[in-house]
């Protein structure tokens, strides 16, 4: 049986929601992977330490994401006092 118009263009909606979502799962699993190997060579090297604390100072606005950063600021911090 012919599929209408309209099932047509509800497949092809169905079709772009789930690449849209296959693609923010990509996204999301690259910022992990970035962020977890910046994080462990600023743990490792004071001057990225610096650069790490500072920047997320800068960018981490909202209360709630900086409490949940209060951990990691002060090993950097320890870190970027080596030097």
């Amino acid at each position: 049986m012919a599929r209408t118009i309209d099932q047509q263009i509800a497949e092809a909606q169905a079709r772009l929601n789930r690449l849209r979502t296959r693609q923010k799962a990509t996204e999301t699993r690259r910022k992990i992977i970035v962020g977890a190997i910046v994080t462990t060579e600023a743990l490792k090297d004071p001057k990225i330490a610096r650069w790490m604390a500072a920047t997320l100072r800068k960018n981490a606005t909202r209360e709630v994401d900086q409490k949940e950063l209060t951990g990691l600021l002060a090993d950097l911090d320890a870190k970027a006092a080596e030097a």
